[in-house]
């Protein structure tokens, strides 16, 4: 699974790295090395606006744990930030995303935490920060959705929530250790076809559900403080030396 994430590439590079057509300056995020459910965060989809001859790819900031249209609060999204590449084409909550509303999740990398043996066979979790080794950005695969809060009057700003979920997959061998579960990252090759809302065929859209071949990625030992979201800032991503984990303050 994925419960927290680093974000703090600058809007700029993001825009051209994945070729975004239109960002708006004003919806500006700060550098997130702790991203929580429910934070916000930059993803890149492609959207066909009306009367337009063809999609245009965008980058906007989106609340992380989707909730469905059907859904009677948004208080559902803290337990929707995964959506299992397995059965995402069926679920109810992410079947209609799945189909037209595809979107890119731009990370620094991941954080997961590892059940370890402790002190007096007390199980301890281990956090560890995973990321591409090469040190590029890492595209995960997301859906995201737009919900309408019917408390409130059409034309008011908090009349429409658009929140988006992380696809997963099964971990990859030199992960699976840590946790049964991964976020699905996407090579560039592959970006194109996963934005395109025209391509809306559940059976053809599961081929582009299998991850890329392993070995792209390192997991690093990293200070348990990226536990809680009080902590925030670049030094949550450094390797952490095993004996420090005695003296660490949260």
């Amino acid at each position: 699974m994925c419960g927290r994430f680093a974000a703090s590439s600058k809007p700029e590079d993001l825009v051209e790295l994945f070729d975004v057509e239109f960002w708006d300056p004003e919806e500006s995020l700060e550098p997130n090395w702790n991203v929580a459910p429910t934070n916000s965060a930059f993803v890149v989809l492609e959207r066909l606006a009306k009367g337009a001859a063809r999609p245009v790819r965008q980058l906007r900031a989106l609340r992380w744990g989707l909730v469905p249209q059907w859904s009677n609060s948004a208080e559902t999204a803290v337990k929707m930030i995964n959506a299992r590449s397995d059965t995402v084409h069926e679920k109810p909550a992410y079947r209609q995303a799945f189909s037209s509303r595809r979107c890119i999740l731009p990370v620094d990398g991941y954080y997961e935490w590892q059940t370890v043996p402790g002190e007096r066979g007390k199980a301890r979790k281990k956090p560890f920060f995973v990321s591409r080794a090469d040190g590029g950005p890492l595209a995960l695969a997301g859906l995201y959705e737009f919900w309408r809060n019917r408390a409130v009057p059409p034309g008011d700003p908090q009349a429409w929530l658009v929140t988006f979920t992380i696809v997963t997959t099964d971990a990859e061998e030199a992960l699976a250790p840590i946790h049964e579960r991964m976020p699905l990252f996407l090579d560039r090759e592959s970006w194109g076809e996963w934005l395109d809302p025209g391509l809306d065929d559940p059976d053809g859209l599961r081929r582009l559900l299998v991850p890329p071949p392993p070995g792209a990625l390192l997991a690093t030992p990293v200070s348990p403080a990226v536990g809680s979201i009080r902590n925030n800032g670049p030094e949550l991503k450094e390797p952490w030396v095993e004996a420090e984990y005695e003296t660490t303050l949260f």
